[in-house]
């Protein structure tokens, strides 16, 4: 694959990263174009297209799910920006940068659902039941939660899902006052469609 960054040596920074993370299927993707509509530059590589499961398009770049192997030159490039990285791959980003992370919040029986309407898409089938990855989900995110907490190079702001979708005024000046950053936030506010909201508790 190709490389969007120029390798370099890790360096020490002041520069924050801002990260878009939360389970999957929990608003990652919009809230990625709501700060792109915004203003800020993503790291992305396009070599997911959108879809069914996301007409907007995923925001994401595949170098993200390297983390866990050690592949973390390039997210050094990525100060400055935006990126996202779900919340199981947190853990791997490295120490010596500051992030501000944007947490995305759903019903984990709406994060299920939507998972399983992608599936069956895909004709795709899980091993766990609704139950099982339930539970597994509600502990991941309360280890994630008290993990971040204290990491002192990560400020989060929580962000709910549903309330963005309904109202994305209040919460789009939340986010520009939290990275304190100019954003466009008439831009940011047409992005959350109602319509796009199909796997409701």
């Amino acid at each position: 694959m190709k490389n969007l960054f120029s390798r370099q040596q890790p360096k020490k920074t002041n520069e924050r990263i801002i990260v878009v993370s939360g389970l999957p299927r929990s608003g990652t993707s919009m809230m990625m174009k709501m700060l792109a509509e915004g203003g800020l530059p993503t790291v992305v590589d396009s070599l997911r297209q959108a879809d069914e499961d996301n007409p907007n398009g995923y925001f994401e770049i595949e170098q993200v799910k390297a983390l866990k192997d050690g592949e973390k030159n390039w997210i050094y490039d990525a100060r400055g920006k935006v990126v996202k990285v779900i919340s199981y791959l947190l853990e791997f980003l490295p120490e010596d940068v500051s992030y501000d992370i944007i947490f995305m919040e759903r019903e984990i029986s709406e994060v299920l659902a939507s998972q399983r309407k992608m599936l069956q898409r895909r004709n795709e089938t899980s091993n766990l039941t609704d139950a099982e990855m339930e539970a597994q989900f509600r502990e991941h995110l309360k280890a994630v939660k008290y993990w971040a907490a204290r990491k002192p190079n990560m400020r989060i702001l929580y962000v709910k899902y549903s309330e963005m979708v309904g109202n994305p005024e209040k919460l789009c000046k939340s986010i520009a006052d939290f990275l304190e950053l100019p954003l466009d936030l008439n831009a940011m506010q047409a992005v959350p469609n109602q319509s796009l909201y199909r796997n409701r508790s």
